[in-house]
C-alpha cells in the first residue's frame, strides 16, 4: 500500500521525523519496501494567473499569454490546447530548472518573444500523462510556490503488508497502530450524516445473506457532469499511485484509500427494477468495465437489477452501469461482502483490483454508513446535486462476529521470554481497540484475560495473536534478550523412532538428489501411474495442469526425470518424501510417502568398471540400504502393477504387510511419457519405517566362523527369499548368515528348475565348531531345503 506521509499525519499526530516514521512502521509489521518524493525537483515554479489569452501571429496552433505571478506580467508563447483566460497554472518563471535539469529562459518562438512556460503535470514530473496545462484551483494565490502550495516537499511511503493485516490497507488503518505505538490517539473526524433533500430511493434485495448481509445505497440527482476533482484530491490519490478519473471515481476511492471501505457508483439511469445482491447464474455473462466480458459461475456474488448482473460484487463494476461523462443521477453503494466469497475470485477471473484486495482479506462489516456519510458530502462539495436518504438492507444475524479469545500471563511469559504487568497488558490491548475483562486467576496460569478484537481485526482469532500484538506494541526492540532454561532429565533409553533424516542420508550417499514436486498434478498423468485411484479435482486449480491432488509421487518424480534427460542429464536419480491424497469411502486419506526415481549408468563413469544400465537388483539395494536405515527387513513378492513392467515388479513386504512397491516402468508407459531410456522407481509407505524399534545388542564371537557353500535345484518359481528364510528355519543356532552368491539356469539343470549356491555362515560364541558340527547344520539345512521348497543338492 502506497500513501503521503503527509496524509498520514493528518490523522495521527506523531513525535518523530521521517526517517523514524519509517523505522517505527517497520517494526510494527507493516515493512516499508520503499520511499520516494512526492515530486521531483524543481525550481522557480510558482503560481501564474493567466490574464489574457490571444492567438498566435504567425502559427494557427500557437497562443499568446499573459500571465502574473502577482508581481509582474509575462508574455508566454502556449500550445496547450485547454489554456483560457482566469485560470491558475505553474508557471516557470525565466531562471527556473525544471525536472531532469531543464533551464527555462527568454527566447523567440516564432517571431514572438517567450518569458518562462506554463507546465503540464508531465513537464514537472507529477503524471505520465500531460496532454494539456495543469489546472490548479481557481483561489490559487499568484506568485506562491508551486511546491508550497501542492504540499509536495511531501514522502511516499511504500509498505508491504502480510495478508493478515487488511485493516491497515488504508490511512487510518495504519494510524490506528501508530497510535497505539506512540500511547496517542487517532485524530478524530466528525462525519456529519448528510440530510435527504429529495425523497427518491432505489430498492435493495439481499438474496444471498452468505456473502453479503449489509448493504447501503443512495439516490444522488442532478450531479453536474462538467465538474472536476480538486487538486488535493487528485494530489492525495497521486501519491497512493492512483490516477484521477472522474469525480465519481475520484472520491470512491479517496474513501477506500483513508478508510478502507471500497464502494461503487452507478448511473441511475441504467438500472432497472432495484438492487439484488445475489449468486450469478450458471453461465452468466458480463461485460466488465475494463472491457472484458466474462462468463460467471454460480459460486461468484453479483450486484444485479431486473434485468441481469450489472457488477461482481467486491471486485468490479460492470461496463453497462458505469458512470460516464453524461450522468447525471447516480446510484451509490457501501457494502460488506463476506472474505470466503471473494477470496480466490479475482485470481479466478483475473480481475486484481484494489476493492477485491481488502474484501478478500476482510473489511469492517460495521464501517459502510460512515463511508456512504463521508463519500456523499465530498460528492455534494464537487458535484453538487440532491441525495436521497440512506437505504440498508442488513441482516444482523449474518454479519460476522469476533470472538473473545483467552490470554493467560504465563503463556506471554513463555512466548515472549519476559514478564509483562497486567496493567500493561491492558493498556496496550486496549489502545488497539480491543474489549479486555477483568483479570482472573486461572491455576498455575497466573492472571487471565478475555479479550474481543475490535470488528475490523480479522486477523485476531487464537492466543498467540494476541501476544503478538502486544510484543509488536511494546516494541521488539524493548524485549529483553533471554536465554529459555533447559533442565534435562536422565531417563531409560526406550525404543526411538525411525528419523526421515536418516533415510533421506542413505539416498543423498548413493548418489540420489532430493526433489520438491507439487502435490498438483495433471489427472492424466495421475491416472497413468494408478488407474484404480480417484484423484481429489481442485475447485480452483491453478491451471489445467494442475487439476487434481496426487495419488503418487511417481508423476512428479518421473516428470522431473523426463526434464533432466531432456538435457542431456543421462544419469539421473531423485528422491522426494511427501504426502500423497486417497480418496475412499471414509473420505480423504493423507499419506506420507518416500518414492524415488533412477535411470542411467548404475555407476558413475570412471576407467576401471565400463559402463552397465542399471537393473531391479541396483534399484533393489538401494532400496534395501533405507531400509536397514530404517532397522526394516523387507520381504519381496513378485507382483504386477498398472504403471510397472509385468517381469521387473515387486510388491515391498513388512511383517507380512504390503507397504510399497519397486520395479521398471512400464515401457507402454515410458513410450506415452518421452522417456529415452529405462525408468526405474520405488516407492514407501513411511508410516511403516518411521517407528519406534528396540535397541539390542548381542555378543561378538572370539572364535572362527566357518562357512558352507551348496548348491541346491529348485523350481523356477521359488522366490531366493524363500531359500534363504526356510535355511534359517531349519538351522541350528549357530547359523549367522546365508548369502545368496550365484544363481544357474542351462545345460545340466533340468528344464523349469533352477540352482541357487548359497554361502553358509556358522560360528558359535563359546568354542569352535569342529567338522561333525558344521556337517550336521548342513545336513540339516539341506533336510530343510527339500521339506518345505522341494529343492535338492545339485551334483
Amino acid at each position: 500500500m502506497k500513501f503521503g506521509e503527509r496524509w498520514l499525519r493528518e490523522w495521527v499526530d506523531l513525535p518523530l521525523d521521517s526517517e523514524g516514521l519509517q523505522a517505527q512502521l517497520s517494526m510494527l509489521g507493516l515493512e516499508v519496501d520503499y520511499t520516494e518524493p512526492a515530486a521531483p525537483a524543481f525550481e522557480g515554479v510558482v503560481v501564474g494567473a493567466v490574464v489574457k489569452v490571444e492567438p498566435h501571429p504567425n502559427a494557427d496552433k500557437l497562443r499568446v499569454c499573459q500571465v502574473s505571478d502577482g508581481e509582474a506580467s509575462y508574455d508566454v508563447v502556449c500550445g496547450a490546447p485547454n489554456v483560457t483566460a482566469g485560470m491558475r497554472a505553474p508557471f516557470a518563471r525565466p531562471g527556473a530548472t525544471l525536472p531532469g535539469g531543464i533551464a527555462i529562459k527568454r527566447t523567440r518562438l516564432r517571431g514572438v518573444d517567450s518569458e518562462g512556460m506554463l507546465c503540464s503535470e508531465k513537464e514537472l514530473g507529477l503524471s505520465e500523462h500531460g496532454a494539456g496545462i495543469m489546472e490548479l484551483a481557481a483561489d490559487a494565490p499568484p506568485g506562491e510556490a508551486l511546491a508550497g502550495h501542492l504540499g509536495l516537499d511531501d514522502t511516499i511511503i511504500d509498505i508491504d503488508l502480510t495478508p493478515n493485516r487488511g485493516d491497515c490497507l488504508s490511512i487510518r488503518g495504519v494510524a490506528r497502530d501508530l497510535a497505539a505505538r506512540n500511547r496517542t490517539l487517532v485524530i478524530a473526524r466528525a462525519i456529519e450524516p448528510v440530510p435527504a433533500t429529495c425523497e427518491d430511493t432505489f430498492g435493495v434485495d439481499l438474496e444471498q445473506l452468505d456473502g453479503c448481509p449489509r448493504y447501503l445505497g443512495r439516490v444522488i440527482r442532478g450531479i453536474d457532469p462538467a465538474a472536476r476533482s480538486p487538486r488535493w484530491l487528485v494530489e492525495k490519490l497521486r501519491r497512493c499511485g492512483i490516477r484521477a478519473i472522474s469525480p465519481t471515481v475520484d472520491v470512491t476511492n479517496f474513501v477506500m484509500m483513508e478508510l478502507g471501505q471500497p464502494m461503487h457508483a452507478f448511473d441511475l439511469a441504467q438500472l432497472d427494477g432495484g438492487i439484488r445482491v445475489r449468486s450469478a447464474r450458471s453461465g452468466e455473462r458480463l461485460v466488465m468495465l475494463d472491457g472484458s466480458e466474462l462468463q460467471l459461475d454460480e459460486h461468484t456474488l453479483v450486484i444485479a437489477d431486473a434485468r441481469g448482473a450489472v457488477a461482481m460484487a467486491g471486485i468490479m463494476g460492470g461496463e453497462h452501469s458505469g458512470v460516464g461523462d453524461d450522468t447525471r443521477d447516480i446510484f451509490l453503494e457501501a457494502a460488506f461482502f463476506a472474505p470466503r466469497w471473494i477470496a480466490g475470485r479475482p485470481r479466478r477471473y483475473n480481475l486484481f483490483t484494489d476493492s477485491g484486495a481488502r474484501f478478500e482479506r476482510g473489511v469492517d462489516p460495521y464501517g459502510q454508513a460512515e463511508a456512504m456519510e463521508r463519500a456523499t458530502g465530498l460528492l455534494l462539495d464537487i458535484y453538487g446535486g440532491a441525495p436521497g436518504p440512506l437505504v440498508e438492507a442488513v441482516s444482523e444475524s449474518h454479519l460476522p462476529e469476533r470472538p473473545e479469545v483467552g490470554l493467560r500471563a504465563n503463556q506471554i511469559e513463555r512466548l515472549l521470554g519476559e514478564t509483562l504487568p497486567g496493567a500493561e497488558v491492558e493498556d496496550i490491548l486496549g489502545r488497539l481497540g480491543m474489549q479486555v475483562s477483568a483479570p482472573a486467576h486461572g491455576e498455575g496460569d497466573g492472571q487471565r484475560w478475555r479479550v474481543r478484537p475490535p470488528s475490523h481485526r480479522f486477523d485476531i482469532a487464537i492466543e498467540p495473536d494476541l501476544i503478538e500484538e502486544l510484543a509488536r506494541i511494546k516494541g521488539y526492540d524493548t524485549i529483553a534478550e533471554a536465554v529459555p532454561a533447559y533442565a534435562p532429565v536422565a531417563g531409560e533409553v526406550g525404543e526411538p523412532g525411525g528419523s526421515l533424516e536418516d533415510l533421506e542420508a542413505v539416498l543423498l550417499a548413493r548418489g540420489y538428489s532430493e526433489a520438491v514436486t507439487y502435490s498438483f498434478v495433471d489427472e492424466r498423468d495421475c491416472l497413468r501411474f494408478e488407474p484404480d485411484l480417484s484423484p481429489l479435482p481442485l475447485s480452483n486449480p491453478i491451471s489445467s495442469e494442475m487439476g487434481v491432488m496426487r495419488t503418487s509421487l511417481w508423476p512428479g518424480l518421473v516428470g522431473s526425470l523426463r526434464y533432466n534427460l531432456n538435457r542431456q542429464q543421462s544419469r539421473v536419480r531423485l528422491f522426494e518424501a511427501g504426502n500423497v491424497f486417497i480418496t475412499g469411502a471414509d473420505g480423504l486419506r493423507e499419506e506420507h510417502r518416500l518414492g524415488g526415481v533412477a535411470s542411467g549408468p548404475a555407476l558413475p563413469a570412471q576407467w576401471a568398471v565400463p559402463d552397465t544400465a542399471m537393473d531391479f537388483f541396483d534399484l533393489k539395494g538401494d532400496l534395501e540400504a533405507v531400509l536397514a536405515a530404517a532397522g526394516a527387513s523387507a520381504a519381496y513378492r513378485a507382483e504386477s502393477h498398472p504403471a510397472l513392467h509385468p517381469g521387473h515388479s515387486a510388491r515391498v513386504l513388512l511383517a507380512g504387510q504390503p507397504v510399497g512397491w519397486l520395479g521398471r516402468v512400464h515401457p507402454k508407459l515410458e513410450r506415452e511419457l518421452e522417456l529415452v531410456q529405462p525408468a526405474w522407481v520405488f516407492d514407501l509407505g513411511l508410516a511403516s519405517l518411521l517407528v519406534g524399534r528396540r535397541i539390542s545388542a548381542r555378543e561378538i564371537s572370539r572364535f572362527p566362523s566357518i562357512r558352507r557353500d551348496i548348491s541346491v535345484v529348485v523350481a523356477r518359481s521359488v522366490p531366493a527369499q524363500a531359500l534363504v528364510e526356510a535355511a534359517r528355519t531349519a538351522a541350528p543356532a549357530s547359523l549367522q548368515d546365508v548369502i545368496i552368491f550365484d544363481t544357474y539356469v542351462g545345460e545340466g539343470v533340468v528344464s523349469g528348475r533352477k540352482s541357487v549356491s548359497l554361502g553358509l555362515i556358522l560360528q558359535d560364541l563359546s568354542r569352535t565348531l569342529n567338522d561333525r558340527e558344521v556337517d550336521d547344520a548342513v545336513d540339516r539345512i539341506l533336510a530343510g531345503l527339500e521339506q518345505e521348497l522341494g529343492a535338492k543338492l545339485r551334483e
